[in-house]
């Protein structure tokens, strides 16, 4: 054998090594757009109190002050699958990354809360954006076969720019949960306005990475770019099937032209097709059960229930999140989607329940200080931490992959767009009411959460189907709502 032969099985043999290494790379980058998700949307956690205090808030308006950023990125998330559809995955992508540097600047400079939540609102679209248009760029990129794995590393960013927000917000406080956002550090402002200045760096490495990703090959095949579809397959996809891919999509693009009315979202189910209605519900679970109580006021929280500690409490959380994230990745093409969601929901159910009954407990001193005594203390931490674990590891991640693969390709960008909208009204809803909820009672709050917990699990059990190894070309075949509980039957008999 000569050596020129040698080297060329040497070469054939490294290319699967090569490709997987390729599509990691782009899902890695193209998940980025999560890190600022996370980093923006609890950056607010050691600040509320100061800006509360700086612009003499109400309980309420404090609330809004925090959640408004929200509305903005459901008009973002809303926005985003038309404008990526329209002008592509990293376009899109670019967009969002100006949206994150221009608020995080003019929220860290703002000089009054009608200015600090319009900046706010800015930001929010950009965050909209990321969510919708990561989670569609790594769904298009990747295999099937791995599609599971690296579209967690979308939640996984999330995870880890909220670990970054929370730790730069108490590395600016010094760990001083009272009074530490409030104090003046470099040229005169304040911690809390420090702690949105430092969006901007990671805002700059999101712009620069979408600059230089490749755009995806479903829009570029969508837009009769075929040269362009085949360059970037090579990347991703061994050559001997880059001519089956391509004539798959393709397929599916002149389906989609030739029943135009099937690109709609609208069905018989109160005006949208059930898998729309499955995402939409999915989205709104997810928040319902008030995992962003954790990350936008657990310093707030923890300090009202007499812990000192509460920056500290904060970046374990986040700590944990981020940890648990990791079991997700490592598992969820192997288990599947749905036996992890009903173990998640099962696991917050429990948690969540152990937090409201904790708070029952709460006792209020002479001078008016709250605290909790002991076991409850230690329960309620226990249980808010464990609920962490039980979301982070399953209902987290595990939404954005299903939100970026479920729909079928017709749909994929608009349907995504809408369920990353109800998503953040959601989240808007929640964050908004938690002040004035938990003024009147935290065993009812969370009360509230535990039972959504629990229709989160009844909802997976009788409506959602496995997606696992399910290629997006074939996603439309699957049935969502009853007849997924039928289908579920059959396959549990056969």
């Amino acid at each position: 054998m000569s050596g020129t032969q040698q080297h060329e099985r040497r070469s054939d043999a490294s290319a699967p090594g090569r490709l997987r290494r390729k599509v990691t790379g782009l899902a890695v980058a193209g998940a980025l757009g999560g890190f600022l998700f996370g980093f923006d949307s609890s950056v607010v956690n050691g600040a509320v109190d100061a800006i509360g205090k700086d612009f003499k808030l109400s309980a309420t308006l404090q609330g809004f002050a925090v959640a408004v950023a929200l509305l903005g990125c459901a008009v973002g998330a809303y926005l985003a699958g038309r404008i990526a559809d329209r002008f592509g995955r990293t376009r899109t992508m670019l967009v969002g990354a100006i949206l994150f540097l221009v608020s995080s600047l003019g929220a860290g400079l703002a000089f009054g809360v009608g200015d600090f939540m319009f900046w706010r609102i800015v930001g929010g679209l950009g965050i909209g954006v990321a969510s919708v248009v990561s989670p569609t760029y790594i769904a298009e990129v990747v295999p099937a076969s791995v599609r599971g794995r690296l579209g967690s590393l979308q939640q996984l960013a999330i995870t880890v720019g909220i670990f970054a927000a929370l730790l730069s917000d108490a590395l600016f406080a010094g760990f001083n949960g009272s009074t530490g956002a409030s104090q003046t550090l470099l040229f005169g402002l304040e911690a809390w306005r420090w702690m949105f200045l430092v969006g901007v760096v990671p805002s700059i490495a999101y712009g620069v990475i979408a600059l230089r990703l490749p755009e995806s090959p479903r829009h570029l095949l969508a837009k009769q770019d075929e040269g362009g579809a085949r360059e970037v397959l090579r990347q991703t996809t061994p050559i001997d099937v880059i001519d089956d891919e391509v004539r798959d999509i393709r397929r599916s693009i002149e389906q989609d032209e030739e029943n135009a009315k099937k690109g709609s979202l609208r069905g018989p189910v109160l005006g949208l097709q059930p898998v729309v209605w499955a995402g939409i519900v999915l989205s709104v679970l997810q928040q319902f059960v008030g995992i962003n109580v954790i990350f936008y006021y657990s310093t707030t929280l923890w300090n009202a229930v007499g812990f000192k500690d509460s920056f500290a409490i904060s970046v374990f959380s986040a700590v944990l999140n981020v940890a648990v994230t990791f079991i997700a990745i490592a598992i969820v093409d192997k288990v599947g989607r749905r036996p992890m969601l009903l173990a998640g929901s099962a696991g917050m159910t429990i948690a969540l329940a152990a937090v409201a009954i904790s708070f029952s407990q709460a006792q209020t001193g002479a001078n008016g200080a709250v605290s909790l005594p002991n076991p409850w203390g230690v329960v309620a931490l226990i249980g808010a931490n464990l609920f962490v674990i039980c979301f982070g590891a399953t209902w987290g991640p595990l939404v954005w992959v299903l939100l970026g693969e479920m729909f079928p390709n017709r749909i994929r960008a608009k349907a995504l767009g809408v369920a990353a909208a109800a998503q953040w009204i959601a989240n808007f809803a929640v964050t908004l009411t938690f002040p004035p909820l938990s003024q009147l009672s935290l065993p009812v709050t969370y009360g509230l959460y535990t039972l959504f917990a629990l229709v989160s699990l009844l909802f997976v059990f009788f409506l959602i189907p496995e997606t696992k190894g399910v290629s997006l070309e074939d996603m439309g075949g699957l049935a969502f709502g009853r007849k997924a509980r039928l289908a579920a039957k059959e396959a549990a008999r056969s």
